[in-house]
């Protein structure tokens, strides 16, 4: 996809959420004396829509980090066999 018609579809998307908003701050203005539980709901969808909008408007072009071309293994560090464990033990 091209650079254009991605800002394009980040554009189309932060409009459609606006509008949503706004429809659901105007819910929120009419419905307010008549079920005010709604017009609550509402209200809160309409004042975390601006944040969801600018999260999903900037959702796009990112590339996932791929993995290294090569494993490179941790070194390994010999373990302590049981004689050298009890030497060990015997000088503290």
């Amino acid at each position: 996809m091209g650079l254009a018609e991605d800002v394009r579809g980040r554009q189309r998307r932060y409009v459609i959420s606006m509008t949503i908003r706004t429809l659901s701050v105007i819910a929120t203005v009419v419905l307010w004396n008549v079920e005010r539980h709604v017009a609550i709901v509402t209200l809160v969808a309409g004042a975390l829509l601006p944040y969801v909008a600018v999260v999903i408007a900037n959702a796009g072009r990112e590339s996932t980090p791929s993995l290294p071309s090569h494993f490179v293994p941790a070194p390994v560090r010999p373990a302590l066999g049981p004689e050298n464990l009890n030497k060990s033990s015997d000088q503290s």
